[in-house]
């Protein structure tokens, strides 16, 4: 997909809680979603903001035909835009100018100076910031994370993030809890 998940309910049609209170979003080892401040003027450009629980949900949070990419193919697209293997492989930020082949070009949504922005890849990822574990709001702006379906153990899960101040892509796993956006691709 060429932008952030927006959905409010799982493929059976069964709704994903919207979490409003910081404490029980701390809590939760259910789906839920949230919009950045809780606010609803900010889904239209950047979607809503999802934990891993929503992610892993048997009810399917992707829409027919989409579902959430493992870490497995966020390598993939990762070797395909220039990465070794190696590189792909590691932790932290890796690469060169990969994840710069995946950010919108210039600073209407990121915050300068959105280092090695091109977007020729057509990603057109954008800065939504996330939601922590905590349930505080930030980043947006500076940092694109997005989930993939994988765990990395039973606490934490694989994501990849974009920053505003370099090119390249990190992969990093952290708690379930916290809520980033995610990019569905096609089965």
């Amino acid at each position: 997909m060429a932008q952030n998940l927006k959905v409010t309910h799982y493929r059976n049609l069964d709704p994903i809680p919207n979490v409003i209170d910081n404490g029980e979003w701390e809590t939760l080892t259910t789906g839920a979603y949230c919009n950045y401040d809780n606010d609803e003027a900010y889904v239209a450009t950047y979607g809503r903001l999802y934990n891993w629980y929503a992610v892993n949900d048997s009810r399917n949070i992707s829409p027919v035909g989409w579902h959430v990419p493992s870490d497995a193919e966020w390598k993939e697209l990762e070797m395909y835009l220039g990465m070794s293997q190696a590189e792909s492989d590691a932790t932290g930020l890796r690469g060169t100018d990969e994840g710069g082949k995946l950010k919108e070009a210039g600073t209407i949504h990121w915050y300068a100076p959105n280092t090695g922005a091109t977007n020729e890849s057509g990603f057109f990822a954008l800065p939504g910031g996330y939601r922590a574990s905590y349930g505080d709001f930030l980043h947006m702006g500076y940092i694109a994370p997005f989930w993939s379906s994988a765990e990395s153990s039973s606490s934490l899960a694989w994501y990849r993030s974009l920053y505003n101040n370099n090119s390249q892509v990190s992969r990093s796993s952290n708690d379930k809890e916290i809520g980033f956006s995610i990019r569905c691709v096609k089965d």
